[in-house]
């Protein structure tokens, strides 16, 4: 027998926060501003709080949820809204190419769980090509430190990681009294768009080691703490000043940086930033 709604509890294992606020629900919709047409896929849908009005906008809509139990929940509160397509799945392992329509990229949005949220990001951003924009509710460290400009405090691995890749834009805070159960932190909701001219490092790997090594140093200079895998006279060879510190460097500072390495063996991964 399926569970009521009222009755589904919130699963730590899932890093499940359900959003309630109707006011917070109603600015994310207009933020997103869905139009019928357009292919919407929701990560994460809970409880249905973003699903069900972006249902009754769009008439049809895919989610992708890995809590089973959610779902028969969903297809009843979803019955006579519209096409509701349910994809029983970890959205680390999700090929989102699978949903594309001919010459149509997707829409995505969700409240993603704080735990996975960054290697989620760095999942979506390696199928880039399929997505047109999404619009993401983290906690609110997380977006600073994706916005960040260079000379921040907040500035670091994740800020240049995603500065190559796709533009952000915060655009509201949400205080824990937006969920249930409230979660500890403020969360923020963002704008990414990926980016389909910027230039990308000519090795992945090394761009990642590079900014992994320069960022655990972020108190010395670009010289000191980027010496195992670049000498002095390499960094100025591309006008940059090897007394700057990690923080002052721009995201295609490193890029140009890593491109002068070595191909070397990733240290970190994207999604550990």
């Amino acid at each position: 027998m399926n569970k009521p709604a009222t009755l589904h509890r919130a699963r730590k294992r899932f890093g499940q926060n359900f959003l309630h606020d109707p006011a917070v629900i109603q600015r994310i919709i207009r933020s997103i501003a869905p139009r019928r047409g357009q292919h919407v896929v929701e990560i994460g849908p809970g409880l249905g709080a973003l699903t069900l009005p972006l249902l009754r906008e769009l008439g049809e809509l895919d989610v992708i949820e890995l809590d089973r139990d959610i779902i028969p929940l969903l297809q009843d509160k979803a019955r006579g809204l519209g096409d509701l397509r349910i994809h029983n799945s970890d959205a680390l392992r999700f090929d989102f190419g699978t949903l594309c329509a001919e010459n149509q990229k997707l829409r995505l949005i969700g409240n993603l769980p704080y735990n996975i949220s960054t290697p989620i990001l760095f999942h979506l951003l390696r199928q880039a090509r399929h997505i047109q924009d999404m619009h993401f509710m983290l906690q609110r460290e997380v977006v600073e430190r994706m916005v960040a400009p260079p000379g921040s405090k907040t500035y670091g691995r994740l800020s240049v990681n995603l500065a190559l890749q796709a533009s952000c834009e915060p655009l509201f805070i949400v205080g824990p009294g937006a969920f249930k159960p409230a979660p500890k932190v403020e969360s923020a909701v963002v704008r990414l768009t990926p980016l389909e001219s910027a230039e990308q490092p000519k090795n992945q790997d090394t761009f990642n080691t590079l900014v992994s090594t320069a960022f655990s140093a972020r108190r010395k200079t670009i010289a000191n703490a980027l010496k195992t895998l670049l000498e002095r006279q390499q960094i100025e060879s591309l006008d940059i000043d090897p007394g700057l510190r990690p923080e002052q460097l721009s995201a295609d500072d490193y890029r140009r940086l890593s491109d002068l390495c070595d191909p070397v063996e990733t240290r970190v991964k994207p999604g550990e930033l």
